[in-house]
Protein backbone atom coordinates (compact mmCIF):
# COMPACT_ATOMS: atom_id res chain seq x y z
CA UNK A 1 0.00 0.00 0.00
CA UNK A 2 1.21 3.52 -0.75
CA UNK A 3 2.10 5.49 2.23
CA UNK A 4 0.12 8.88 1.84
CA UNK A 5 1.90 12.09 3.16
CA UNK A 6 0.87 15.59 4.47
CA UNK A 7 2.43 18.49 2.83
CA UNK A 8 3.26 21.78 4.10
CA UNK A 9 3.50 24.34 1.52
CA UNK A 10 6.29 26.91 2.19
CA UNK A 11 5.57 30.59 2.23
CA UNK A 12 9.74 30.94 1.27
CA UNK A 13 8.74 31.56 -2.68
CA UNK A 14 6.36 34.44 -1.42
CA UNK A 15 7.62 37.83 -1.10
CA UNK A 16 4.50 40.06 -0.81
CA UNK A 17 3.14 38.98 2.81
CA UNK A 18 -0.18 40.15 1.76
CA UNK A 19 0.00 37.24 -1.05
CA UNK A 20 0.75 34.97 1.56
CA UNK A 21 -2.26 35.17 3.19
CA UNK A 22 -3.87 34.87 0.04
CA UNK A 23 -1.90 31.59 -0.44
CA UNK A 24 -2.74 30.60 2.84
CA UNK A 25 -6.61 30.35 2.29
CA UNK A 26 -6.04 28.87 -1.45
CA UNK A 27 -4.29 26.62 0.11
CA UNK A 28 -6.59 25.14 2.96
CA UNK A 29 -8.72 21.91 2.03
CA UNK A 30 -5.90 21.10 0.08
CA UNK A 31 -2.48 21.16 1.74
CA UNK A 32 -2.65 20.18 5.42
CA UNK A 33 0.00 22.82 6.55
CA UNK A 34 1.37 26.13 6.08
CA UNK A 35 5.16 26.15 6.24
CA UNK A 36 6.26 29.72 7.76
CA UNK A 37 9.70 29.98 7.05
CA UNK A 38 10.49 32.60 9.95
CA UNK A 39 13.90 34.24 8.87
CA UNK A 40 15.48 37.12 10.77
CA UNK A 41 18.72 37.74 9.02
CA UNK A 42 20.43 36.06 11.83
CA UNK A 43 20.27 32.37 11.72
CA UNK A 44 20.22 32.79 8.17
CA UNK A 45 21.00 35.50 5.78
CA UNK A 46 17.77 36.12 4.44
CA UNK A 47 14.54 38.24 6.26
CA UNK A 48 11.36 37.27 5.75
CA UNK A 49 8.19 38.15 8.25
CA UNK A 50 7.43 37.57 12.24
CA UNK A 51 4.72 36.16 14.23
CA UNK A 52 2.30 39.51 13.36
CA UNK A 53 2.40 37.99 9.88
CA UNK A 54 1.43 34.53 11.43
CA UNK A 55 -1.19 36.34 13.13
CA UNK A 56 -2.88 37.84 10.33
CA UNK A 57 -2.85 34.50 8.53
CA UNK A 58 -4.32 32.56 11.28
CA UNK A 59 -7.29 35.08 11.40
CA UNK A 60 -8.34 34.96 7.63
CA UNK A 61 -7.66 31.41 7.42
CA UNK A 62 -8.07 27.85 8.48
CA UNK A 63 -4.66 26.08 7.59
CA UNK A 64 -2.91 24.51 10.29
CA UNK A 65 0.33 26.84 10.55
CA UNK A 66 3.86 25.15 10.55
CA UNK A 67 5.99 27.75 11.83
CA UNK A 68 10.25 27.19 11.66
CA UNK A 69 11.83 29.33 13.17
CA UNK A 70 15.14 29.83 11.89
CA UNK A 71 16.34 32.47 14.26
CA UNK A 72 19.32 32.04 16.80
CA UNK A 73 18.43 31.52 20.34
CA UNK A 74 14.90 31.25 19.83
CA UNK A 75 13.61 30.62 23.43
CA UNK A 76 12.10 33.71 23.70
CA UNK A 77 9.91 33.89 20.68
CA UNK A 78 8.48 30.33 20.80
CA UNK A 79 5.88 31.87 22.86
CA UNK A 80 5.00 34.52 20.50
CA UNK A 81 4.04 32.32 17.66
CA UNK A 82 2.13 29.50 20.02
CA UNK A 83 0.21 33.00 21.12
CA UNK A 84 -0.40 33.96 17.43
CA UNK A 85 -1.96 30.74 16.11
CA UNK A 86 0.78 27.89 15.26
CA UNK A 87 0.13 24.79 15.67
CA UNK A 88 3.39 22.94 14.91
CA UNK A 89 6.57 25.22 16.03
CA UNK A 90 10.20 23.86 14.83
CA UNK A 91 13.62 25.25 16.56
CA UNK A 92 16.53 24.77 14.93
CA UNK A 93 19.06 22.43 17.18
CA UNK A 94 21.93 24.48 15.93
CA UNK A 95 20.48 27.70 17.21
CA UNK A 96 20.98 26.90 20.63
CA UNK A 97 24.34 27.30 22.45
CA UNK A 98 22.92 26.00 25.81
CA UNK A 99 21.02 22.47 25.00
CA UNK A 100 19.12 23.00 28.13
CA UNK A 101 17.44 25.59 27.11
CA UNK A 102 16.58 23.79 23.81
CA UNK A 103 15.09 21.34 26.24
CA UNK A 104 12.89 23.59 27.99
CA UNK A 105 11.65 24.99 24.84
CA UNK A 106 10.56 21.49 23.76
CA UNK A 107 8.46 20.95 26.88
CA UNK A 108 7.29 24.56 26.62
CA UNK A 109 6.09 24.01 23.10
CA UNK A 110 3.95 20.95 23.87
CA UNK A 111 2.48 22.23 27.03
CA UNK A 112 1.22 24.66 25.50
CA UNK A 113 -0.60 22.42 23.09
CA UNK A 114 1.20 22.78 20.05
CA UNK A 115 3.74 20.20 18.25
CA UNK A 116 7.09 20.41 19.41
CA UNK A 117 9.62 20.19 16.37
CA UNK A 118 13.38 20.41 16.28
CA UNK A 119 15.49 20.44 12.98
CA UNK A 120 18.71 19.85 11.66
CA UNK A 121 20.98 20.94 9.34
CA UNK A 122 22.14 18.86 6.61
CA UNK A 123 25.96 19.07 7.96
CA UNK A 124 24.53 17.99 11.51
CA UNK A 125 24.74 14.45 11.90
CA UNK A 126 21.33 12.93 13.78
CA UNK A 127 23.40 11.09 16.58
CA UNK A 128 23.98 15.00 17.86
CA UNK A 129 19.82 15.46 18.30
CA UNK A 130 18.87 11.89 19.44
CA UNK A 131 18.51 12.87 22.94
CA UNK A 132 15.95 15.19 22.22
CA UNK A 133 13.99 12.82 19.80
CA UNK A 134 12.33 11.16 22.79
CA UNK A 135 10.54 14.21 23.51
CA UNK A 136 9.94 16.05 20.13
CA UNK A 137 6.72 15.61 17.87
CA UNK A 138 8.62 16.14 14.64
CA UNK A 139 12.04 16.30 13.40
CA UNK A 140 12.73 18.37 10.13
CA UNK A 141 15.31 17.10 8.16
CA UNK A 142 16.98 19.87 6.11
CA UNK A 143 17.74 18.53 2.74
CA UNK A 144 19.16 22.06 1.90
CA UNK A 145 20.97 24.46 3.61
CA UNK A 146 18.36 26.64 5.25
CA UNK A 147 17.72 30.20 3.61
CA UNK A 148 17.06 29.54 0.00
CA UNK A 149 14.01 28.45 -2.05
CA UNK A 150 14.57 26.59 -5.25
CA UNK A 151 17.68 24.37 -4.26
CA UNK A 152 18.42 20.93 -5.30
CA UNK A 153 18.10 18.31 -2.31
CA UNK A 154 21.45 16.74 -0.90
CA UNK A 155 21.96 13.64 -1.54
CA UNK A 156 23.71 12.71 1.79
CA UNK A 157 20.30 13.67 3.53
CA UNK A 158 18.33 10.90 2.04
CA UNK A 159 20.95 8.08 4.37
CA UNK A 160 20.01 10.60 7.45
CA UNK A 161 16.04 10.28 6.84
CA UNK A 162 16.56 6.51 6.61
CA UNK A 163 18.66 6.32 10.11
CA UNK A 164 16.12 8.75 11.79
CA UNK A 165 13.47 6.19 10.61
CA UNK A 166 15.37 3.36 11.79
CA UNK A 167 15.79 4.99 15.25
CA UNK A 168 11.88 5.62 15.65
CA UNK A 169 10.78 1.91 14.94
CA UNK A 170 13.20 0.45 17.36
CA UNK A 171 12.94 2.53 19.97
CA UNK A 172 8.70 2.45 19.42
CA UNK A 173 8.50 6.14 19.04
CA UNK A 174 5.49 8.37 17.08
CA UNK A 175 7.27 11.51 16.23
CA UNK A 176 6.51 12.85 12.41
CA UNK A 177 9.82 12.94 10.36
CA UNK A 178 9.26 16.14 7.97
CA UNK A 179 11.81 17.23 5.21
CA UNK A 180 12.53 20.39 3.73
CA UNK A 181 14.51 21.22 0.77
CA UNK A 182 14.30 20.34 -2.96
CA UNK A 183 11.40 17.99 -2.97
CA UNK A 184 9.75 17.29 -6.45
CA UNK A 185 7.81 14.94 -8.25
CA UNK A 186 11.31 13.05 -8.94
CA UNK A 187 12.21 12.62 -5.05
CA UNK A 188 9.20 12.62 -3.67
CA UNK A 189 8.34 8.93 -3.91
CA UNK A 190 11.93 8.04 -2.35
CA UNK A 191 11.11 9.74 0.53
CA UNK A 192 7.91 8.77 1.11
CA UNK A 193 9.22 5.37 1.05
CA UNK A 194 12.06 6.14 3.49
CA UNK A 195 9.35 6.86 6.09
CA UNK A 196 9.13 10.60 5.79
CA UNK A 197 5.62 11.71 7.34
CA UNK A 198 5.47 15.51 6.65
CA UNK A 199 6.96 17.20 2.95
CA UNK A 200 7.46 20.52 2.98
CA UNK A 201 7.18 22.19 -0.69
CA UNK A 202 8.11 25.59 -1.38
CA UNK A 203 8.72 26.44 -5.74
CA UNK A 204 7.55 23.25 -6.54
CA UNK A 205 3.74 23.64 -5.27
CA UNK A 206 4.02 27.65 -5.86
CA UNK A 207 5.28 28.01 -9.39
CA UNK A 208 3.14 24.77 -10.58
CA UNK A 209 0.55 25.53 -13.28
CA UNK A 210 -1.56 23.50 -11.21
CA UNK A 211 -1.10 23.72 -7.34
CA UNK A 212 -3.54 20.99 -6.27
CA UNK A 213 -2.35 18.08 -8.88
CA UNK A 214 1.40 19.34 -7.85
CA UNK A 215 0.50 18.67 -3.99
CA UNK A 216 -1.58 15.10 -4.97
CA UNK A 217 1.72 14.27 -6.75
CA UNK A 218 3.79 15.12 -3.74
CA UNK A 219 1.51 12.90 -1.67
CA UNK A 220 1.50 9.79 -3.94
CA UNK A 221 -2.15 9.90 -5.27
CA UNK A 222 -1.84 11.09 -8.92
Amino acid sequence: MKKIVDIAVSTDPIDDFQNIVEYAKLMQGHAEFLHCDIMDENFVSKNTYDYNVVKSINSASAIMLDCHLMVNEPANEVSKYINAGANIVTVHYEAFKDKDLLAEAIDYIKKSHALAGISLNPGTPFKEIRAFAYSADIILVMGVEPGASGQETMFETYDKVAEIYKFKVDNNLDFKIEFDGGVNEKNAGKLRDLGVDIIVSGSYVYNAKDRFKAINILKGIE
